[in-house]
C-alpha cells in the first residue's frame, strides 16, 4: 500500500482583497450612526407611557409616538397606563384561552368556620401613576400578587363556608376591592383597582359530593318552608277575615237589637202617655193598627154582622179588591140572597 506525503508549504492560499484605510473609516463611522440613530429612537404606544430615566434616575415621561433620547445614555420604560390590566389567582389560563391551569397552593383557604374552600378569583386593574408603580415599591408586580392573596384570605376568613360558596360571593367581592385599594393606597404603588371577580369557589374535591348532599337538603328543606308559608298567608288571613266578619256582624247584630228594643220602649211609653191622656180613642187606635197589620195575613175574610139572623150574607171582599185592582171588574158583584138584617163595615 502507497503512503502520499503533502506539502503543505507550497500550497497557495487565496489572498483576501484589501480595503483602504477610507474605506473602513466610513465603514465604521457608517456602523457608528445607525448605532446611535437605533439607540436614540424608541416608539411608544398609543396606550403607553414611557418613563425616562438617565443613568437609573426617573427624569421625564414620554407621551405616545415616535420620540428621542440620548443613546446610551438614558433608558425607556414602557408602562401602559391606558390598558385595563389583569391578574388570576387560583388558576392560570393558556394563551389560547382554552385551558386552564389549577394552582391549588393559591386558592386553598381556610373559612371562619374551620372549613376549607377552594377561591379562585381575577383581579382587574390599572396602573394610575407610572412613576409610583416603577419606582415606589421594588417589584410592583409580585407585590401586588401577595397583597391581594393576604386580602382575599383575610376576607374569607371572617366568613363561613355556605357564605362564601353560596350567598356572600358578592360580599367579598366589593370587601376584597375596597381593602385592596386602601392596601395599594398605603404603599403608594400607583394603582386603581377596578373590579375584583370571583370565578369558581367551591369546597374542596373530596368533599364536594357530601357538600352537593347537604345543598340538596337545604334547598328541600327551603321549598317545604316557602310551601307551609304560602299556605299560611292563605288560610291564616282567611280565618281571620271571617272571624273579624262574624265580630262585626255580632256587634251590628247587638246594636240593631238595643236600638229596636229602645224603640219599642220609646213607643210603649208614648202609647201610654197617650192612652193616659184619651183612653177610648187611644184603645180604638190600637184596635185598628192591629187590624191593619193581621188581616193582610189572612187568606180569606168574612164579613159578620152580628144582628144577622138566619142565612148569612157573603161578600167576596178579595176578588172584589183584585178585580178593581186589575181594571177589568165591569160592576159590583152580586151579593148572596139576604136575611133578615144587613151587613156593615167590614176589614180586609
Amino acid at each position: 500500500m502507497k503512503e502520499y506525503v503533502i506539502d503543505f508549504s507550497r500550497v497557495r492560499r487565496p489572498s483576501l482583497p484589501r480595503l483602504s484605510t477610507k474605506t473602513a473609516m466610513r465603514a465604521a463611522a457608517l456602523v457608528v450612526v445607525v448605532g446611535l440613530a437605533w439607540s436614540a429612537l424608541y416608539q411608544v404606544g398609543p396606550d403607553e407611557i414611557g418613563a425616562v430615566q438617565r443613568f437609573g434616575r426617573y427624569v421625564r415621561a414620554s407621551q405616545s409616538g415616535l420620540r428621542l433620547k440620548l443613546p446610551f445614555v438614558e433608558t425607556v420604560t414602557k408602562v401602559p397606563v391606558q390598558r385595563q390590566l389583569r391578574q388570576e389567582f387560583g388558576f392560570r389560563t393558556a394563551t389560547d384561552r382554552k385551558q386552564i391551569q389549577r394552582v391549588l397552593d393559591e386558592s386553598t383557604m381556610l373559612t371562619g368556620d374551620l372549613n376549607v374552600a377552594v377561591v379562585e378569583w381575577i383581579v382587574q386593574y390599572r396602573i394610575a401613576d407610572p412613576y409610583r408603580f416603577l419606582f415606589r415599591v421594588a417589584n410592583g408586580d409580585m407585590v401586588f400578587r401577595d397583597l391581594t392573596a393576604a386580602v382575599m384570605e383575610s376576607v374569607v376568613g371572617d366568613r363561613t363556608l355556605t357564605e362564601v360558596v353560596t350567598v356572600g360571593r358578592q360580599g367579598i367581592e366589593s370587601a376584597v376591592q375596597q381593602a385592596l385599594q386602601q392596601a395599594v393606597d398605603h404603599y403608594d404603588m400607583g394603582l386603581r383597582i377596578d373590579q375584583v371577580v370571583l370565578q369558581d369557589v367551591n369546597p374542596p374535591d373530596p368533599v364536594k359530593p357530601s357538600w352537593d348532599e347537604v345543598n340538596q337538603a337545604q334547598q328541600q328543606r327551603d321549598r317545604l318552608i316557602n310551601e307551609a308559608r304560602a299556605q299560611y298567608n292563605t288560610v291564616v288571613p282567611k280565618a281571620r277575615g271571617e272571624a273579624a266578619q262574624a265580630v262585626l256582624a255580632a256587634d251590628g247584630y247587638a246594636i240593631d237589637r238595643v236600638n229596636r228594643a229602645e224603640g219599642d220602649a220609646s213607643r210603649f211609653s208614648q202609647a201610654d202617655e197617650a192612652y193616659q191622656k184619651a183612653p177610648d180613642v187611644t184603645r180604638r187606635r190600637l184596635q185598628l193598627e192591629t187590624l191593619g197589620r193581621v188581616l193582610p195575613r189572612v187568606g180569606g175574610k168574612v164579613v159578620l154582622d152580628k144582628d144577622a139572623k138566619g142565612v148569612l150574607p157573603l161578600l167576596p171582599l178579595d176578588r172584589l179588591t183584585a178585580g178593581v185592582a186589575a181594571g177589568t171588574a165591569s160592576s159590583p158583584p152580586k151579593p148572596a140572597t139576604p136575611a133578615s138584617g144587613s151587613s156593615n163595615g167590614g176589614s180586609r
